[in-house]
C-alpha cells in the first residue's frame, strides 16, 4: 500500500514538474498587459496615421484593461520615433505605428534597420499612391505619357511631397522602370506640389490618393493610374501603372510594430486584437474614408512584406541616388 502511495505521488510529482517549463510562458502572456502602454507615432497629431493609432490605441484599452497612451514623437521623416522604440525594452510596454516610409528609411537614412529592429505585429490598411498630370497636359494615359518624356527628354517636371517620400520614390521606380527622364522637384509636403501642378507649374505627381481624390473629382488634375497591383476601390476605373509598365508595383501601408525581440505571445496577442478591430464594421468603415483599404497579416505575413519592400525601394534609392535631406 505505501509502495503504490509512493509510486503514485512520485508519478504526480512528474507531471507537476513537466508542466513548470510552460508556465512563465502562460503567466506572462496572461499578464499582459498589467501596467499602461506607450503607443509611439512619428508624425503629428491629427494625420490620418495618428488618427488610426489613436482608434487602435482605444480599442485594446477597452479590450486589455489597461491605459494605452498615444505620444507624437514628430521629426527626421519618423526616424525619431522609430529609433526611440528600437531602443526600448523588448517587453510590450512601448509599440510603434508603422508605415512604408519606414522601408524607405532604412536605405535613406541608415539609421534604423527597420526589417532587423523592429518585430512587425500586424497592418491596418494598405495606401495608394496616384500618378496625376496637370489638367493642360495633353495625356490621358500612362502609355501616353511615357511616349510624351520620351519624345522631351527633362522637359517634364515631376513633383513629389519630399525627398525620399513614397511619392518621390514611387515617382523615381517609375523613371526607373520606363526609362524616362523627368526633373524631379521636391516639396514640402502635398499641398503645394498639388497647387503648382493645378497652376501647370509642374506637370506630374505621384502623391497619396486622400490628398488628390477631391482635386481629381473635380477635374482640376487628371488620374493616369494608381501605384499598387490592384485598382483603387475609390476610383475603380483609374488603371495601375502596372497594367501599362509590367512588374511596377508601389503603394504604401500603415501597421504596428514592436522592438525586436517582444515575446511572441505578446505579438500574437496584439495582433489577434487588431484584426478583430479590423473586422468590426464600423471601424472598417471609418477606416476606409481615409482612402485605404483594410489590410490584415499575420505577423510573419507582415515580416515578408517589410523584407521585400526593403529590397526594392534600396534598389530604386541607389538607382536614383537619393540623399537624405
Amino acid at each position: 500500500m505505501a509502495t503504490n502511495r509512493s509510486r503514485r505521488s512520485f508519478f504526480q510529482l512528474g507531471a507537476a514538474a513537466a508542466a513548470l517549463p510552460a508556465l512563465p510562458c502562460m503567466s506572462r502572456a496572461q499578464a499582459y498587459p498589467s501596467r499602461s502602454v506607450r503607443i509611439i507615432v512619428g508624425f503629428p497629431p491629427g494625420q490620418a496615421i495618428d488618427i488610426v493609432g489613436r482608434l487602435i490605441a482605444d480599442w485594446f484599452q477597452k479590450r486589455l484593461g489597461q491605459p494605452f497612451v498615444v505620444e507624437n514623437r514628430p521629426g527626421a521623416a519618423a526616424n525619431i520615433a522609430t529609433e526611440m522604440v528600437a531602443r526600448s525594452p523588448a517587453d510590450g510596454y512601448t509599440l510603434l505605428i508603422v508605415s512604408s516610409n519606414n522601408v524607405v528609411n532604412t536605405t535613406l537614412y541608415g539609421t534604423v534597420d527597420f526589417a532587423r529592429e523592429i518585430a512587425p505585429i500586424a497592418t491596418f490598411g494598405r495606401g495608394y499612391q496616384i500618378l496625376t498630370v496637370t489638367d493642360s497636359l495633353p495625356v490621358k494615359s500612362v502609355a501616353e505619357l511615357i511616349a510624351l518624356a520620351k519624345a522631351e527628354p527633362g522637359k517634364l517636371n515631376m513633383a513629389s511631397p519630399g525627398v525620399g517620400s513614397a511619392g518621390h520614390v514611387a515617382g523615381e521606380m517609375f523613371k526607373m522602370m520606363t526609362g524616362v527622364d523627368m526633373q524631379h522637384v521636391p516639396y514640402r509636403g502635398s499641398v503645394a506640389g498639388l497647387t503648382d501642378l493645378m497652376s501647370g507649374r509642374v506637370q506630374v505627381m505621384f502623391d497619396n490618393l486622400p490628398s488628390s481624390i477631391e482635386h481629381i473629382r473635380a477635374g482640376r488634375i487628371r488620374a493616369l493610374a494608381v501605384t499598387p497591383a490592384t485598382r483603387a476601390p475609390a476610383l475603380p476605373d483609374v488603371p495601375t501603372v502596372g497594367e501599362t509598365v509590367p512588374g511596377y508595383v508601389g503603394g504604401g501601408w500603415t501597421g504596428i510594430g514592436a522592438p525586436v525581440n517582444t515575446p511572441a505571445e505578446i505579438i500574437n496577442l496584439l495582433n489577434r486584437e487588431v484584426n478583430a478591430f479590423l473586422a468590426d464594421p464600423a471601424i472598417k468603415q471609418r477606416l476606409e474614408t481615409f482612402g485605404n483599404p483594410i489590410l490584415t497579416m499575420s505577423p510573419a505575413e507582415f515580416h515578408k512584406l517589410i523584407v521585400e519592400e526593403t529590397e526594392r525601394w534600396a534598389k530604386v534609392i541607389k538607382f536614383a541616388n537619393i540623399k537624405a535631406n
